[in-house]
């Protein structure tokens, strides 16, 4: 097999997970990482390591990708696909896994999500869309609490409330569509009913017509344990989840992915890419609570940790027109992904100290340290950049070994402030 070149665009803890994986390949691939991150640019068994390209600079990424022969692009976080990298690459004729910017709309706008899913009969929360804040204002005073408020457009991982009374409700609506938290992505917001039930993530891989799942996975969106607390980009992960029967697996790709895909396809929108499906899991079935048009953060962590298949593979294949539908990418093994954050998060955080302890949680067996928010001084040390800043990731035969050694290596890295949840996956 000719060695292969991939890049990987992005600098965060999914694309440390995401080039990892394409560097397993027995061609021992060469992998790219732009802009990545100092952790990334230390990890030695990323053979290309990081390029000095920002991940929203589309002509000099393809000028790179031309310039090194690389084989496909993989990318990781959102924003480039919702601002429509992949048209851009694919008018160039290089090969790019991700959706287009039509497509990558089920992330980019919930509403536009919501009506795909009304159109494909997809289960998912009753809701109403408002562009004016004063009619929004009226309506929350009207209708039962909890409800959840989302921002429409993109809001980081954030922009979404759930609110449990009216005077909460309207803090939020004012602090979106009134002071524009999140700019213009919460000038327009959705109002669903609350589902009660268990959150499980389902992502696959998908060229628009075949899909191949990866394994499931939950995560854990509170920054406090016990699910406490304001919710954040995700404070750790596992894989699979403990609910996900084999029947459940079938009932979500012929009930949520392949009546979505259709849809789109019937809007002349095909969607090629990772498509990730955020679920509850009600008393009714499970309901979409939103689509990403990415992989997840921080599942990405332990589901690639997990994995056995060559991913680059699959993903070539995808992009390319070969994929058959046939593919396994989901595993056997069990993982675990515990966040490490900087004092402060998911508020403003206090960076900028020193970590200890990287080369003795790297010593514990079974274990991979991926960074997202780190930065390498003159002296070797590094040091806390970023609200989440490490995904300390185990992988074990069952999933009280996984656990345990995710615990382990996680005992072994400090920093002043640093914080974490302790009840990742704890199912009792």
């Amino acid at each position: 097999m000719p060695q292969r070149t991939f890049l990987v665009i992005g600098s965060g803890g999914r694309e440390h997970a995401l080039a990892w994986k394409l560097s397993q390949g027995d061609d021992e691939p060469v992998v790219y990482v732009a802009p990545g991150n100092d952790g990334i640019a230390a990890d030695e068994t990323i053979r290309g390591g990081c390029v000095d390209i920002g991940a929203g600079d589309f002509e000099a990424l393809a000028e790179f990708v031309e310039e090194k022969g690389v084989d496909l692009t993989v990318v990781g976080p959102e924003a480039p696909l919702c601002d429509g990298v992949a048209d851009f690459f694919d008018e160039r004729g290089l090969a790019v896994f991700g959706p287009k910017k039509a497509a990558a709309e089920l992330e980019g706008s919930k509403s536009f999500a919501k009506a795909i899913m009304t159109g494909a009969g997809v289960p998912t929360a009753e809701y109403d869309t408002f562009d004016d804040m004063e009619a929004a204002i009226s309506y929350v005073r009207r209708v039962d609490h909890p409800v959840v408020i989302k921002a429409d457009g993109l809001a980081g991982g954030k922009g979404v409330v759930i609110s449990p009374d009216v005077d909460t409700s309207v803090e939020t609506l004012e602090s979106y569509m009134a002071h524009e938290e999140f700019g213009e992505a919460s000038q327009r917001v959705l109002i669903e009913e609350f589902l009660e039930g268990t959150e499980m993530s389902f992502m696959v891989v998908t060229d628009g017509e075949h899909v191949v799942p990866l394994s499931t996975s939950q995560d854990h969106k509170r920054v406090g344990e016990g699910d406490t607390g304001p919710n954040t980009g995700g404070m750790g992960a596992f894989t699979p989840s403990h609910l996900a029967s084999p029947e459940l697996q079938a009932k979500v790709i012929e009930e949520v992915i392949r009546p979505t895909l259709d849809e789109l396809r019937a809007q002349n929108i095909p969607y090629s890419g990772f498509l990730y499906a955020g679920l509850m899991l009600t008393e009714a079935g499970p309901k979409v609570l939103e689509f990403n048009c990415r992989m997840g953060d921080p599942e990405t962590q332990p589901l690639m940790y997990a994995m056995d298949a060559d991913l680059g593979d699959v993903l070539l294949e995808a992009a390319t027109g070969g994929l058959t539908g046939e593919e396994a990418l989901a595993s056997d093994a069990h993982a675990y992904c515990v966040v490490l954050a900087s004092k402060g998060y998911p508020g403003p955080r206090d960076t900028g100290y020193v970590i200890e302890g990287l080369d003795e949680a790297a010593e514990v067996d079974g274990t991979k340290v991926f960074h997202a928010g780190t930065k390498r001084g003159d002296d070797g040390h590094f040091r806390n950049t970023g609200g989440r800043v490490l995904g300390v990731t185990a992988r074990g035969a069952t999933r009280e070994e996984a656990r345990e050694r995710v615990y382990e290596a996680v005992s072994k890295i400090s920093w002043e402030g640093m914080h974490y949840r302790g009840d990742i996956g704890k199912l009792d």
